[in-house]
């Protein structure tokens, strides 16, 4: 425990492979070479390709063809066509302003106390990742998580590759991205409460039925207990199931591993509780990607001339985003029908639903598409410098917790 109670990454909140504990700084293990690791690898053959185009297409026409005739939305096109350019221009650059949210609670995260490393030798392999790197690893990750059906693998499984490669324990980087990843889903799930019992009670405008309204936010309460209790989890836990389970073979083995995943899990939940107490301005960030991203499908509503409650669109936001969990690209065709479900179970008119939502999904999938694949190209020469770098530049100095 660090003054004032709080926990830090290590050492007694990350474990190694036999499930004991490692030092952060001074007396543990430093930095191990990694420019042997190699990128997330994809397999693109012939077919996994022409199957990913032939689903994307599939599902775009589905999308923008085939549902507005099922709807009877015969106009469907022409309005999109005839949407307000203005309109359209700021929801664009919203869309940026939450790419910057991203890149920011990154950063908060992961390059936590840099200017303190950057005093030792190296400066740390915090000190390896400014904001042309930062952006790059949230950029690349934000793409391969959109293209990739791998219910956002893709995206976590180059981030980590990435920070490993700037010279990052791999046990702190798995804690730190348990971190971001609470961190960013904390404020889900505390809007989801908020919104469905507001919406419910009239407080907050909109209306809505129980299920649309209590339905996820009791969905969010117990999303939120549950990754409390975890982060209440002893952190000597795996040694405890040893002791327990000792001389039981498989059953041993298992319970050593769930053991190990529940303290890891535990210790980047604490992690993330630790840069909440500290008020860290970073954690904004979070609020500036969601926020900024509902206000995109708030103005492509406005586009097509009329808009619904604020409440209504948080509401049927949040709960069109539960498909990313699917394991499809982008969440196409999940996320685009939960959302124009919820608007219609709200009561918004169907054709509107339709048209913004479409919109709306066309700045959010496509507009980083593109960007991110040029920042993947950027992190990969980036990754070549980092190599080409001596490794004793990162001794001696260890990354901030």
């Amino acid at each position: 425990m660090r003054p004032g109670g709080k926990r830090q990454d290590t050492p007694e909140n990350v474990l190694n492979g036999s499930g004991q504990t490692v030092a952060a700084s001074g007396s543990g293990p430093q930095p191990t070479d990694t420019s042997g690791e190699a990128p997330p690898r994809v397999v693109f053959t012939q077919g996994r390709v022409l199957g990913t185009l032939l689903f994307v297409a599939s599902a775009l026409a589905f999308l923008y063809l085939v549902l507005p005739k099922l709807l009877g939305l015969h106009e469907t096109w022409d309005r999109i066509e005839h949407g307000n350019a203005w309109w359209f221009g700021l929801a664009a650059v919203l869309e940026v302003c939450s790419f910057f949210g991203y890149v920011w609670l990154f950063r908060g995260v992961f390059v936590r106390g840099q200017g303190k490393s950057s005093a030792a030798p190296g400066g740390g392999a915090s000190a390896r990742i400014g904001w042309p790197e930062s952006y790059q690893i949230t950029m690349a990750g934000l793409a391969a998580t959109r293209l990739f059906a791998a219910a956002g693998a893709g995206g976590i499984a180059l981030t980590a590759w990435a920070l490993r490669r700037s010279g990052m324990r791999a046990r702190v980087v798995a804690c730190r991205l348990i971190a971001f990843t609470v961190i960013l889903y904390a404020v889900y799930m505390i809007t989801l409460v908020i919104d469905g019992v507001g919406l419910y009670l009239g407080v907050i405008p909109g209306g809505g039925s129980f299920a649309i309204t209590m339905g996820p936010a009791i969905f969010g309460a117990v999303v939120i207990v549950v990754f409390l209790g975890i982060s209440m989890l002893p952190r000597d836990m795996p040694g405890m199931v040893e002791r327990v389970s000792a001389g039981r073979g498989r059953l041993e083995r298992l319970g050593i591993r769930l053991a190990q995943v529940s303290a890891t899990a535990a210790s980047g939940i604490g992690t993330a509780i630790d840069l909440v107490r500290e008020r860290n301005v970073s954690l904004l960030g979070a609020i500036a990607w969601w926020g900024f991203d509902i206000a995109v499908l708030w103005a492509c509503f406005h586009a097509f001339g009329a808009s619904p409650p604020k409440g209504v669109i948080v509401m049927a936001y949040f709960v069109g985003m539960l498909a990313n969990t699917l394991p499809i690209p982008g969440g196409i065709g999940g996320v685009d029908g939960g959302m124009i479900g919820a608007f219609v179970a709200f009561g918004v008119d169907a054709e509107l639903s339709v048209v913004a939502v479409l919109a709306y999904r066309a700045f959010a999938f496509w507009l980083p598409t593109l960007p991110g694949a040029i920042a993947y190209l950027q992190l990969r020469r980036t990754v070549q410098r980092w190599s080409a770098e001596p490794s004793s530049a990162l001794r001696g100095a260890s990354d901030p917790v």
